[in-house]
Order: structure tokens, then C-alpha cells, then sequence
């Protein structure tokens, strides 16, 4: 039997003794005011045995983790119509670049970069009553706990800054791939990305990423056809233009933000989370992406 607790020790006595860090994402202003020592790791196994280390049970901005949960969410309610405009394939570009879009006549290339989440959330918009109150339950419910909030000073902060954003959302436009009023589209788009949560949230949120689409609760949220297709573009997607690495070191689907956050699953296995603001060129967590690697080297359980 894996001795997780004792390798989630080890692994944060060695992350928080190494002195560079990474560099705060500054981009986002109200990013740039959290501590860059901080780290935390924290995992819960297909039992619900939970095991965590470090500052696993303190908020953080989770930004792009986001884009998984709107898209389990528009995929549970809209199918397979959702790749009619949004592509599947990997980017090879860094999260945020236009370039692509409109060669591909405003089809984003996936829907783990800004482009294709645009695209999501438009299809969550029109798709929602109260499209920021309802996804926001959507993720209470998943994860089994309504204490779960936006960040108010996140989203201004985004908005305020969100230059390229806005040109990409109005480039979509231009290809009839958004549907509604750029702004209101923007707007939900700023606050899921401010969603605050913790490691432990994050786990629980994503527990069914590895568990057949069946939430803690044992509730379905999505088919086993849904979660396969989300868990393979978080494999080639969910790390910008440093996915192949993640996948060779790593070896597991995940996603990351600019945050510091990333949560990544062994279906059938575990969902894990790791938290720590520094980033490296790729827009990745630095430590975060050490310490998974040091966790499937331990364990030896990965994908591959």
C-alpha cells in the first residue's frame, strides 16, 4: 500500500527548500500580491481517503483551472454540438495568442486556451438563466460546498487589464462564433476565472474527472464518453504550450493557472492538487509541476 501522506511530506520539505520559485504572474495586478512561498499539495483517492501537506487549505485565485469546469458543465448540457465550434487539437501556442483564430476562420483550436473558453462561456450564457449565479452552483455542487465564492478584486482586476481578451472575444464576434453581447460574455468569463478555492476544493470539484463523471456524492454529472473526451484534452490542452512536457514528466491529464493552482487526475485512481504561485516562462507552476513529478515518480502510478 502507497504511503501517500509520507510522500506529500517529503515532496513539500522539498519544494519549499528550493529558492527559486518561480515569478508571480503581474499581468493581473491583484495576482501580484501573494506570497511566493507558499505551497500546498493536497490528494483524495477513489476511497475519499484524503491526505494533504503544506497550504492545501488556503484560497488562491484558480484562473484558467476554470475553463474544465465550464466545459463539463456546457458539454453536460449542450453535447456533442459543442465541437461544432470548438476544435479538439492542441495549440502549440502560448495560452493567450490570436494568431491562430483567425487563420482557422474563428474556430478556436481547443477549449483550454482564452479563445476557445470565450466560446464556452457564450454557450454557457446563452444556455443559463443567471449565468454567473448557475455556474457558480454548478461548481458548489460538484465539489459539496457552498462556501465556494468568487473574488470580486480578481475579476475587476481582470477586466481592467483584460486587453487581449477583449480583442480576442471581439474577433470571435466577427466570425459569428459569439453569440451574445461581447461584454456579457467577458464579464461571466472574468469572474470564473477569479473563482477563489483551495487544494481540498479543487480535488473534490474534480473528483469526478477520475471517477466515471459521478461527483463524491456518487451524483453523474457527465457520461463516461464526456469524461473521457475532457480528461484527453486536458492531456494535450491543459498546459498551454508546455502540455507534452506535463504529459512526460507528469503522465497524468491536468490543468493549470496562472494562479499557481494545477489539479490533475489518475482515473480510478486519485485526484491531486498542488498550489504555488511562482511560474515558470510557460505560464506554469514551477513547483507544481515538480512536485507531481516527484509524486508519480514515488508512486509509480501514472497514465503511462
Amino acid at each position: 500500500m502507497i504511503d501517500y501522506q509520507n510522500i506529500l511530506s517529503s515532496i513539500t520539505s522539498n519544494c519549499v527548500s528550493i529558492k527559486d520559485k518561480g515569478k508571480i504572474a503581474t499581468y493581473i495586478p491583484e495576482l501580484a500580491n501573494i506570497n511566493a512561498s507558499k505551497f500546498g499539495i493536497y490528494l483524495v483517492d477513489t476511497h475519499k481517503n484524503s491526505f494533504h501537506s503544506g497550504d492545501a487549505q488556503e484560497l488562491f485565485s484558480i484562473q484558467s483551472i476554470s475553463k474544465v469546469l465550464t466545459l463539463a458543465q456546457a458539454l453536460g448540457m449542450v453535447g456533442e454540438a459543442i465541437w461544432k465550434r470548438v476544435d479538439v487539437e492542441p495549440s502549440g501556442d502560448p495560452f493567450n495568442h490570436l494568431s491562430l483564430l483567425e487563420f482557422e476562420d474563428g474556430i478556436p483550436r481547443n477549449p483550454l486556451i482564452n479563445a476557445g473558453a470565450l466560446v464556452i462561456a457564450d454557450i454557457l450564457v446563452s444556455n443559463l438563466k443567471n449565468p454567473k449565479k448557475d455556474f457558480l452552483q454548478y461548481v458548489r455542487r460538484l465539489a459539496n460546498d457552498e462556501t465556494i465564492n468568487y473574488d470580486s478584486t480578481v475579476a475587476a482586476s481582470e477586466k481592467k487589464t483584460g486587453f487581449k481578451n477583449y480583442a480576442a472575444a471581439n474577433l470571435l464576434k466577427s466570425y459569428s462564433n459569439l453569440e451574445n453581447d461581447v461584454e456579457t460574455v467577458l464579464d461571466f468569463y472574468f469572474h470564473q476565472c477569479s473563482l477563489a478555492m483551495t487544494c481540498k476544493q479543487l480535488t473534490q470539484a474534480f473528483y469526478l474527472f477520475m471517477n466515471h463523471g459521478k461527483c463524491q456524492q456518487g451524483i453523474t454529472h457527465l457520461t463516461i464518453g464526456q469524461v473521457k473526451r475532457i480528461n484527453a484534452l486536458m492531456l494535450t490542452c491543459g498546459f498551454y504550450d508546455e502540455a507534452g512536457e506535463f504529459a512526460f514528466k507528469v503522465g497524468l491529464p491536468g490543468k493549470s493557472g496562472v494562479g499557481g493552482g494545477i489539479v490533475a487526475v489518475l482515473p480510478g485512481k486519485y485526484c491531486i492538487a498542488t498550489w504555488s504561485p511562482g511560474l515558470n516562462k510557460k505560464g506554469n507552476s514551477k513547483l507544481g509541476m515538480k512536485a507531481l513529478e516527484e509524486f508519480t515518480t514515488a508512486t509509480e502510478q501514472s497514465i503511462f
